[in-house]
């Protein structure tokens, strides 16, 4: 672990930031929400779970594992949450 510490000075450029007007922002790598898609948006984190869940063994080659588990926190939610939409695509 690095102890050293972690400097409080912005390398931002806060004033070009500033200065900037909203169609100087490049939007290029980020695609627009459109309203139909907002409208579908769920923010689950931090609620409570609306359904109750099911404790099984489930088995997957484990380089699937590896790399859900390399996303970070909450990868069994991920996993519950693609389930889910593939499911709700073949109902």
């Amino acid at each position: 672990m690095n102890n050293k510490p972690t400097s409080s000075n912005s390398q931002t450029d806060w004033q070009r930031l500033d200065a900037m007007s909203d169609e100087d922002i490049d939007l290029s790598d980020s695609p627009e929400i459109t309203p139909e898609m907002f409208a579908k948006a769920v923010v689950r984190r931090g609620l409570p779970a609306t359904k109750a869940k099911a404790q099984v063994t489930l088995r997957v080659d484990s380089d699937v594992l590896e790399w859900f588990k390399s996303q970070g926190r909450g990868y069994q939610t991920q996993i519950n949450q693609l389930l889910r939409a593939y499911m709700e695509a073949h109902q």
